[in-house]
């Protein structure tokens, strides 16, 4: 079908009403309200239906406008949407949250001024669809490696959306429901004169229920009988914020030896059943062990007294400047073995970008450290029965990771996760929400050890079957799925994506040469 644009369209009647504009105030007032109300979308609050919304209130306060008016109108959204849901960023400070939802937001105005444009095509919701599946890809790779939190697909954790996460991963997810949204928008500016009934009117609103109605229907693999007994350790720290080691060394070690000893001794009681393996979070262990003799023999006792292999989180040493965040297997008979080390650093946690600038103008840059060293190799480790698939932490956020990981073998997923820094705000719900989705988009199992909590156990069917609180020590032994069918996103990867980036590319040219010609 050919794009046209509205100059195309026939005239209005005779006679007809002369459609009102709203005031830039009103305009502003939609879009704000409407990253509020996508706000309300994300975990903790998590209200689901609340993003096709939001998206709906952005979509009619640009519609109509030139595309500079659009783009700060679509920032002061962004900005809107960012700042309460960025909002765990707080206790590194106010400057850095500041600086990121403001550098963040920038994408969303690309997006406002991209958007009107096609916004003058047919099918115009289709197209502003697929432009926000282009803005959450762009935020995934700039700036410094990319930063995919808040895309709409993670406000949809488990929701009728979330079983397009099967046939198109995260990005489908996010596609459906901005599609929702802008089909929401469009019912609301293409009333017909004298409120008679339309056939654009009633297909429009048809699609707009149509959307979500279909993804609670996405075939997906069944169960295939299968289970692995995994011990989940959350042992707790002993500081807060930046600085949650505390001040005396090996703290947080012990916390996660002494659960360990604890799960150990239900488990002789007959008060739980013994765990084929057992998981540890990310810096379960705050000193080296491979440096360190005391951090063996405290690792090495936990990993006896269980008996069964240990997966640890750990930081260990590369040469004598850099280190790696690793989850190592760690063997009751045989000691430290496989591992896998972080292949998606948090800039500004884990390594410094720019480094000599970032040091001379920030203190906080210094606390740092030791530069982190990216791995290469997915996550797939064989732990007793299984080959468990690893991810650690920042990472569930990105796509191409967790493929690669589940690619290679790996099932269940193990997300080890250290959100110490972040305790009681909205980051550790968000978090367990992106787990969700990647449960249901790889058909596997996903089990969440965190230090300070949210621990917890996910089914494939993408529902939280455990979890911890905040701030507690605490441990379980969880009879797990094993899963190996794949579902279509796992097979297919980024192709979803990749359409959807070249449809509205494509739909953006075509807006552009329709308004040069006109």
């Amino acid at each position: 079908m050919a794009l046209k644009t509205a100059q195309d369209a026939a005239p209005p009647a005779a006679g007809a009403p002369k459609p009102r504009v709203p005031g830039v105030l009103v305009r502003l007032a939609a879009s704000v309200v409407g990253g509020l109300v996508l706000y309300l979308a994300f975990p903790p609050i998590g209200w689901w239906f609340c993003a096709p919304l939001g998206v709906a209130l952005l979509a009619l306060a640009l519609r109509g406008l030139r595309p500079r008016r659009a783009a700060w109108l679509g920032y002061a959204g962004g900005l809107a949407f960012l700042l309460p849901t960025l909002a765990w960023v707080r206790p590194i400070g106010n400057d850095a949250w500041l600086a990121l939802s403001g550098i963040e937001s920038l994408f969303w105005a690309a997006l406002a001024g991209l958007a009107v444009l096609v916004m003058r095509l047919r099918l115009w919701p289709l197209w502003v669809a697929c432009l926000w599946v282009v803005q959450e890809w762009a935020r995934g790779l700039f700036p410094v490696g990319g930063f995919p939190w808040a895309r709409l697909a993670f406000s949809q954790g488990e929701s009728p959306y979330t079983g397009f996460a099967a046939l198109g991963g995260a990005p489908l997810v996010s596609f459906t429901v901005a599609l929702t949204g802008a089909l929401l928008a469009a019912l609301v500016t293409r009333r017909p004169p004298r409120l008679r009934a339309d056939r654009v009117l009633a297909g429009t609103l048809l699609a707009a229920i149509a959307v979500p109605v279909l993804g609670l229907v996405v075939p997906r693999p069944g169960d295939e009988g299968r289970t692995v007994r995994i011990g989940v350790i959350q042992g707790n720290v002993p500081g807060r914020g930046m600085y949650f080691l505390g001040d005396e060394p090996a703290v947080v070690l012990r916390n996660h030896a002494d659960e360990t000893h604890r799960m150990a001794e239900a488990v002789r009681a007959g008060k739980l059943q013994r765990p084929d393996i057992v998981v540890w979070p990310e810096n379960s262990t705050d000193i080296d062990p491979y440096s360190s003799a005391y951090a063996r023999q405290v690792i090495d006792s936990a990993a006896k007294d269980i008996g069964v292999p240990i997966l640890v989180g750990a930081v260990v040493k590369i040469g004598t400047e850099n280190r790696a965040t690793r989850g190592v297997v760690w063997d009751p008979v045989t000691g430290p073995g496989a591992y896998y080390d972080k292949r998606r650093l948090v800039p500004f946690g884990e390594y410094t970008p720019m480094k000599d600038l970032f040091l001379a103008l920030s203190s906080r840059a210094q606390l740092v450290g030791r530069q982190s060293v990216a791995g290469d190799k997915p996550g797939a480790l064989r732990m007793g029965p299984v080959t468990i698939g690893t991810v650690e932490c920042y990472e569930v956020a990105f796509d191409s990771t967790v493929r690669d990981t589940v690619r290679a073998g790996g099932t269940p997923l193990v997300v080890q996760t250290n959100n110490a820094s972040y305790a009681l705000t909205n980051l550790p719900p968000q978090q367990l929400a992106m787990s969700q989705l990647r449960a249901v988009e790889f058909n596997r199992a996903v089990v969440t050890a965190a230090t300070t909590g949210i621990s917890a156990y996910v089914g494939p069917d993408g529902r939280v079957g455990w979890r911890t609180g905040e701030l507690m020590a605490g441990m379980d032994v969880l009879d797990v799925p094993v899963r190996t069918k794949n579902t279509v996103a796992a097979e297919v990867g980024a192709l979803p994506e990749w359409i959807m980036i070249l449809m509205g590319a494509g739909a953006t040219v075509a807006a552009i040469s329709g308004r040069r010609k006109s």
